[in-house]
């Protein structure tokens, strides 16, 4: 994806007129519109878009376009956001004991796959503490353990003033095995991503993989979703799916499923860094 210029989101009540708005607006701006994507539900009746665009003879502020944008967004009920292509979203990750998801995302952002900054990882176990040095970056463990009296309340309120201090857009839940409380999910609405297997709700607790196994799956997946209040139910931005059979022990059923977890994670992370995704109610559009 091509970095350079702006990328305009849009959300809004279905109605004729929305793309000659946004149009004849760049072009009075004197913006060229690398490329556009847009989508028409007819179950909710509304419209989404998504403009990537750059300058052609003259800079563009990021500001002054986001004020001269108003009127249009207020005329059609808009909900629109407008950011800098170039600019790379902080990320904060949150693991507990499995590494795969964490150990993929580092790779593929040190690789330059992946437009984010990891500014952070989190964890209620100390050990990836020496991953996370590996790539330079802080490590923050933030542990939850009734035995210690660490109250998983000042835990969370630990988690927040980071997110805070950090500045972080987005929060990546890489296999954190931990529920978030209603107020955390509240305040990252829209701003949190997580992975399962998608054997959910099928295969519920403990040892998802030994259920599939006795029941003797023959497709194995992973779910990458917003993070909201309903556990496991936020809107699906992505998921990925194997086929697998009865040769395959639970183990083996366990290495195909973190392949998948992977994938499904790494593309809702890119999707969201490069702000293909809008919400639609408990759905999303996904431009590609």
């Amino acid at each position: 994806m091509s970095t350079q210029g702006f990328i305009l989101k849009i959300s809004c009540p279905d109605r004729p007129g929305i793309v000659h708005a946004v149009s004849h607006f760049l072009f009075s701006q004197t913006a060229n519109i690398l490329d556009s994507a847009q989508f028409s539900d007819t179950f909710t009746s509304r419209f989404f878009m998504r403009v990537h665009f750059a300058k052609t003879t003259q800079e563009l502020d990021l500001n002054h376009l986001k004020n001269a944008f108003q009127t249009i967004g207020k005329t059609f009920e808009m909900d629109w956001e407008l950011f800098d292509a170039a600019a790379k979203p902080k990320v904060l990750i949150m693991v507990s004991k499995l590494g795969h998801c964490l150990n993929d995302l580092l790779f593929r952002t040190h690789s330059g796959y992946l437009p984010i900054e990891i500014a952070g990882i989190v964890s209620n176990h100390p050990d990836f503490e020496a991953l996370a040095h590996s790539y330079k970056i802080p490590f923050h463990y933030m542990p939850v353990s009734s035995a210690n009296d660490v109250r998983k309340e000042d835990q969370e309120e630990q988690l927040l003033k980071l997110i805070d201090q950090e500045k972080i857009d987005l929060v990546v839940l890489a296999r954190y095995m931990q529920i978030l409380s209603p107020k955390v999910c509240q305040q990252l609405s829209g701003k949190a991503i997580n992975i399962h297997h998608s054997f959910l709700p099928s295969f519920k607790g403990a040892k998802p993989y030994w259920q599939a196994h006795q029941r003797g799956v023959k497709l194995i997946g992973a779910t990458a979703h917003y993070v909201t209040t309903d556990l496991d139910e936020g809107p699906i931005i992505e998921q990925g799916v194997e086929r697998v059979d009865h040769a395959m022990d639970p183990d083996q059923l366990a290495a195909v499923g973190r392949d998948v977890e992977c994938m499904a994670l790494s593309r809702a992370v890119r999707w969201h860094a490069e702000h293909r995704i809008l919400l639609n109610g408990q759905s999303t559009v996904v431009f590609q």
